[in-house]
């Protein structure tokens, strides 16, 4: 089969993906398939790149992908193409499959998993409404408590409210109120921690709101918890997973935990410092702790309906033992230091093992939609 690995975008973590997706790229089997690496600018446009690109990631283990435009290999989407979807100039890739690795705005947010639909093209990760629903931790947030899952207390503020100053004087003042100090503010819809701030008073609080709110119309204001960070790796299809499939049935890998450096698990612990955290996995948990966070993780990606792969972030409440679930990524990083493909790898599924099971799960949910009746 060829697979499309399409990464970059209009994101604030245009240049994570640059770096995942050549970790995609280099661990796809290269005896069962062929690699097209599609680039996308940050101003949107999609270029093909040439197979020397590929060559070169694929020798140079440290080495992240660029983006090379050219008229001649700018990319179109043709609705229902299927496999001839994707074109340029000299015609039709021929793409079997595509595995987008973009993280953040227009890549886990339901956009271009709309656009894949319509294409006619199947693609690994998530569908439009279990992306778009997991970009926006609101959203997520609320799904969860109708489950009977516990989340961290929270507000949530919008543009709306930051615009009218009595609105916002009496959101700002319930927040401190309810939820107290020290707080997290975070942009709803934004990935990678860009945007996040932890608040110790009143002036902090009011320097991350407007930070925040940089990044997206809504932010959350949520209780700091004084707490562990933990991980889990989950794969396969919350809807149609039959029993027994191994691509398809919903699987929960080996916890790991994030122990930053930093104040928090903030973007530049995440990717710009070595030393920024230590992963831990198999996570120091007790076997009670480990049933219920793998049991939550299990009920948090089926109450989304996720499909593929997505990350669960859980806290534990240091001073208590309490459980929270912190938030869902439904396209996380595949960095070198990344949990997800770690996370996986500890259980004993290697990064191209990895790669091949998430194809295969792509091409069964799209073959069980396609046989969805549309029309009498």
């Amino acid at each position: 089969m060829t697979i499309a690995v399409i990464y970059g975008g209009r994101s604030g973590e245009h240049e994570v993906s640059l770096v995942s997706a050549a970790a995609v790229a280099r661990n796809i089997d290269s005896t069962r398939h062929t690699v097209r690496l599609i680039g996308i600018t940050k101003d949107g446009r999609w270029f093909a790149q040439d197979d020397a690109e590929l060559q070169r990631i694929r020798s140079d283990e440290s080495a992240a992908l660029t983006i090379t435009e050219s008229e001649q290999t700018e990319v179109s989407v043709t609705p229902g193409g299927g496999t001839h979807a994707l074109r340029t100039h000299s015609g039709s890739l021929n793409v079997d499959v595509v595995f987008p690795v973009l993280h953040g705005t227009y890549g886990e947010d339901g956009t271009i998993q709309g656009l894949l639909e319509m294409a006619g093209l199947p693609y690994v990760g998530c569908g439009v409404m279990a992306s778009s629903i997991t970009m926006d931790k609101e959203k997520t947030k609320q799904i969860w408590s109708q489950a009977g899952l516990p989340v961290v207390p929270y507000i949530c503020m919008r543009r709306c409210d930051l615009n009218d100053s009595a609105v916002y004087d009496r959101m700002f003042n319930q927040a401190v109120e309810t939820l107290g100090f020290p707080l997290f503010v975070k942009p709803c819809c934004a990935g990678s921690s860009n945007g996040a701030a932890k608040a110790d008073n009143a002036r902090q609080l009011s320097f991350a709101l407007m930070d925040a709110f940089c990044w997206d119309d809504k932010v959350l204001i949520e209780k700091a918890i004084p707490a562990r960070e933990i991980e889990c790796s989950v794969t396969g299809n919350a809807v149609t997973a039959m029993p027994g499939d191994k691509e398809e049935q919903v699987t929960v890998y080996t916890p790991g935990e994030i122990i930053p450096t930093h104040t928090f698990y903030d973007y530049d612990a995440k990717y710009n410092d070595p030393d920024g955290a230590r992963l831990s996995i198999p996570a120091a948990v007790t076997e009670e702790q480990l049933d219920t966070i793998k049991s939550l993780a299990a009920r948090a990606y089926t109450a989304v309906d996720g499909a593929g792969l997505s990350r669960v972030d859980f806290f534990i409440d240091k001073s208590n033992g309490d459980i929270y679930l912190n938030e869902i990524n439904a396209l996380p990083g595949f960095t070198a230091i990344s949990m997800f493909p770690k996370m996986c790898g500890a259980a004993g599924v290697s990064f191209t093992e990895l790669t091949e099971l998430l194809i295969a799960e792509a091409v069964k949910r799209h073959g069980a939609r396609a046989r969805l009746q549309t029309s009498k």
